[in-house]
């Protein structure tokens, strides 16, 4: 299985733009990029668009979450869910590298990894990952410092449904014990300073809980860096 996850990876991606239909050497075509992937001001908390001058949504100055900044390079919107639900349910994971490069081209993405002690990909159940062969996150993680990434330190030990199957306030309720941190592999998460890599993030649930179990572990500073945020 290795060996085949490694060839969809190196694969050299379709040529032909997915969102105009050009032909550039990348899935989506640097016109398609510029128009779809605008930078704009988002919640430093939470990674929700905001009006310009705002540093945070009201529902993170009401109740902070557990994250010490969260940064997000797109909206999950048209052409981005399409490309998202190749990249995670069909088979795709050769779309990793585009991913990875629109996240390092988001403002204070680079900065944030530079000054990461771990990259921390969200892990998938075991159940799961038999189901879908690779971890998208792990993949992402890789592609954004090979160096620094770790799969190994925070666990999943509950198998729950897909998030996005689930209502919103399942969402936030039903992850709280699903996270665990490897109790051998601690140490290097002492005073810590981790980036918390995912594909989506929706409600935030998955993200939050995970930070939770890493800040009782002893990380100190906490970043949460997606692909996508729901809008």
């Amino acid at each position: 299985m290795f060996t085949s996850l490694i060839s969809r990876v190196l694969r050299p991606p379709a040529s032909q733009c997915r969102v105009c239909h050009s032909w550039p050497a990348q899935p989506v075509c640097n016109p398609c990029v510029a128009e779809f992937a605008q930078p704009q001001p988002r919640c430093s908390r939470c990674a929700l668009p905001l009006p310009v001058g705002r540093a945070q949504c009201g529902a993170c100055l009401k109740q902070t979450p557990p994250l010490d900044l969260c940064l997000a390079a797109v909206g999950y919107a048209f052409p981005w869910a399409h490309l998202m639900a190749d990249f995670k349910f069909h088979d795709q994971p050769a779309l990793v590298r585009f991913f990875a490069d629109l996240l390092k081209a988001t403002p204070w993405v680079e900065p944030s990894i530079d000054a990461a002690d771990l990259l921390l990909p969200m892990p998938l159940s075991r159940q799961r990952l038999q189901v879908r062969g690779y971890n998208q996150a792990l993949l992402l993680a890789q592609q954004l410092s090979a160096r620094k990434t770790r799969a190994d330190v925070l666990l999943r030990i509950a198998d729950t449904p897909a998030q996005h199957t689930l209502k919103r306030t399942q969402r936030l309720t039903g992850l709280d014990h699903s996270f665990a941190v490897d109790p051998l592999k601690t140490s290097p998460l002492q005073g810590a300073r981790v980036v918390l890599v995912d594909d989506v993030m929706t409600t935030g649930a998955s993200l939050y809980a995970a930070a939770r179990v890493l800040r009782a572990a002893g990380v100190a500073h906490i970043t949460g860096v997606v692909i996508a945020r729901t809008e």
